[in-house]
């Protein structure tokens, strides 16, 4: 047994329920590998978890946390690919915001030459869910143009520089005008901000009339049926948040019309095989794509472990730019 102080809370609520606790955490099981924890991402799991909307899976730690950067500590029973020292990032089942955590060895990855720990705890969450969707179920390829919903949150920043990097024309929308301009810095060729204007008809311009091959959409709620409008001729929509509501009045004759495709999901209760098939991808496809500088995945700010509460403060105002990071050095 290892001692590990971590993030509790008791009660669901706002940001200050949270608070520290220490307990201790068993070895790692076989398949399994206990990580020393340097840094852990803020993703928006955490904040639905603590809030009482999106509870662990059976068998996941209860703690909150998604991702992590570390170095390996325990090695379980059948792990072959890893020794104790290395250094990874990795996806977790919970239990991130910890100083210790076990998780599956076939989702890590080793962290990208040239970053540092801070900048590796933000890119698995992102990327397992980017790469899973984007060009998993929705099949983005080179050549095709997508729209991306909240382009410059995590997700959305990851969403644009890897399309982009792959040769897809990127449009997005933000709420902000700075923000519009913080995604056209990410690869994207258009920005639309959707506080001032309605999407469907600069999208539409944006690509002759045709429409978009994709749409990433976060959003939910009332986009749902702009999106359907946005899109060309057998075209694929992914959903993956509901920013703007899990409801939605759906035009369904556009999508037989259209021949339209929707599907969407959910990283967190996938197989231990799905996920390792997408962390597989990822260092085939995207690690050298980091090793070489052609993505960048920008920090919006890294708080000390003690600041949690601030860090999630941060996530909820929606001013953020990039990934939130917490730092356990």
């Amino acid at each position: 047994m290892t001692l590990s102080t971590h993030v509790t809370f008791t009660l669901p609520g706002a940001a200050d329920v949270m608070s520290f606790s220490t307990s201790n955490i068993a070895p790692p099981l076989a398949g399994q590998v206990q990580i020393k924890v340097h840094a852990a991402g803020v993703n928006g799991p955490d904040i639905k978890q603590r809030m009482g909307a999106y509870p662990a899976p059976e068998g996941a730690s209860p703690i909150l946390g998604l991702e992590v950067s570390g170095e390996i500590c325990a090695i379980g029973e059948g792990v072959v690919q890893w020794q104790l020292g290395d250094k990874v990032c990795a996806l977790v089942p919970g239990g991130g915001y910890s100083e210790y955590v076990n998780t599956f060895a076939a989702h890590c990855l080793p962290i990208p030459q040239g970053l540092n720990f801070n900048q590796a705890a933000a890119l698995p969450e992102t990327l397992f869910t980017v790469w899973g969707n984007l060009f998993i179920r929705a099949g983005l390829k080179a050549g095709e143009t997508v729209l991306i919903h909240g382009g410059s949150g995590g997700i959305g920043t990851t969403a644009i520089q890897l399309a982009h990097a792959l040769g897809a024309d990127v449009i997005v929308t933000s709420g902000s005008d700075e923000k519009c301009q913080y995604c056209l810095a990410q690869g994207a060729r258009v920005a639309i901000n959707y506080n001032q204007q309605d999407f469907v008809e600069p999208v539409l311009a944006a690509t002759q009339g045709k429409g978009v091959n994709v749409v990433l959409d976060m959003a939910g709620g009332d986009f749902i049926n702009q999106n359907l409008k946005a899109l060309a001729m057998d075209g694929r929509m992914v959903s993956v948040a509901m920013q703007r509501g899990a409801q939605a009045q759906v035009d369904v004759f556009r999508i037989m019309a259209k021949r339209i495709t929707w599907t969407g999901s959910t990283l967190r209760p996938q197989s231990v095989a799905a996920k390792a098939e997408i962390a597989q991808a990822l260092l085939s496809t995207v690690w050298p794509l980091i090793a070489t500088q052609k993505i960048s995945l920008p920090l919006d700010s890294v708080y000390p472990f003690e600041e949690v509460v601030a860090a999630h403060v941060r996530m909820e105002s929606g001013q953020h730019k990039g990934k939130i990071v917490l730092s356990l050095d």
